[in-house]
């Protein structure tokens, strides 16, 4: 079953025609400034590829009324515009594509794979926040978390790497992109993440805080006068290691850290400090921990964070080796001969998380009521 695989970030359009066989004939990625999310210009693009059997949309929010894929219909659609509102700098882009290939596919069945859906397992302990009930109740208040599709793909990918039953293992799976998320995930379930209500919640990102105190906000307010779309702009897009050392990028702030930059040395230490703290509260949920795994830009292609994150969390029992640290395969076994928990490293591919669940969702739920979302979500193999 042929699936084109449409992933709408902040800034850009991903697009991947798979096979049957998960093999890429096609991809391309369009810049959201240069039109990417026009149909005239995706009409061009698309011109000359493969019909698709289904499309597969990677969709940020499913708040708590989607706990899985669903295939999009009108209902559905009306459905996704009314969470526009707790994702409001994602969830739009992500309509946008949905609509743009929409006008040109009408009659291609679409699926909307969504990226809290893999939390929803989370149990309330871990994702109630402590605040007043009728906030919750009203405004659906919770952890909700995100880089689902990320985060399962990963674990059920490094299972198969170490050829080790999923439903065994306990895993911290570590997102380490732009974006910096982490899960929990116990018998392939998550039961933790550092993401929140938002996805500024958690760990120290490119250009985003991470987490900090709620009450330092208020202060900012009050002292600096400063607006909260004013305060949400400066830490959405102006902190995290951008505010450190200047830039976002990994790769120059790891150049400058080996030049003795201090301000890009600062942020290494501020970045691997919440990561190695992230990984061990994440531990803490599943008490104990099997396999850690790396992916995403970062966690991918940084030598340099992935040993000295072992290296603060040896006392957990996690040690790579140098050498396949350093290379090796896209998707390989980083672990010490002596390492009590096993370390990999897994290429982000949630095209595949998204093709396999449109293809799950078409083989099993045809002519099934789309009102039905509370059923577990399909974990394809």
């Amino acid at each position: 079953m042929r699936v084109l695989v449409v992933n709408a970030g902040s800034s850009s359009l991903k697009l991947r025609l798979l096979d049957g066989s998960d093999v890429i004939e096609r991809s391309a990625d369009l810049p959201a400034d240069q039109g990417g999310f026009d149909t005239d210009r995706l009409a061009e693009l698309l011109r000359g590829w493969a019909e698709p059997d289904v499309v597969g949309h990677r969709i940020v929010h499913g708040g708590t009324r989607f706990l899985g894929p669903v295939r999009i219909d009108g209902p559905v659609r009306s459905e996704l515009q009314d969470l526009i509102d707790l994702a409001p700098l994602h969830q739009p882009k992500s309509l946008a594509a949905l609509d743009a290939v929409t006008g040109l596919m009408p009659g291609i069945p679409a699926i909307a794979s969504f990226d809290t859906a893999f939390h929803t397992t989370i149990p309330p302990a871990a994702a109630t926040y402590a605040v007043p009930e009728e906030w919750r109740r009203r405004y659906s208040i919770r952890r909700y978390g995100f880089h689902g599709l990320s985060h399962a793909y990963a674990t059920r990918r490094s299972a198969q790497l170490l050829d080790r039953p999923l439903d065994d293992l306990r895993i911290v799976s570590c997102h380490l992109g732009a974006g910096v998320s982490l899960a929990a995930v116990l018998g392939g379930r998550s039961v933790d993440t550092t993401m929140g209500f938002t996805p500024l919640e958690g760990l120290v990102m490119s250009t985003r805080s991470g987490s900090i105190d709620p009450g330092l906000v208020l202060w900012l307010e009050e002292h600096e006068h400063l607006s909260p779309h004013e305060i949400a702009d400066t830490l959405e897009h102006r902190s995290g290691l951008t505010a450190l050392a200047g830039t976002g990028d990994m790769r120059q702030i790891e150049a400058a850290a080996e030049l003795g930059d201090e301000h890009a040395m600062l942020a290494v230490d501020v970045y691997l400090h919440s990561l190695a703290a992230g990984i061990a509260a994440m531990s803490a949920s599943t008490a104990g921990l099997d396999v850690l795994v790396f992916t995403g830009g970062v966690g991918e292609h940084s030598a340099r964070v992935r040993r000295l994150a072992a290296k603060r969390l040896a006392y957990l029992g996690v040690a790579v080796d140098a050498e396949s640290n350093q290379s090796g395969p896209a998707d390989r076994d980083i672990s010490a001969p002596e390492a009590v928990v096993q370390t990999v490293v897994v290429q982000a591919r949630e095209d595949l998380q998204i093709a396999g669940e449109a293809r799950f969702l078409l083989d099993h739920d045809s002519g099934v009521d789309q009102g039905d979302r509370q059923r577990e979500p399909p974990r394809p193999e």
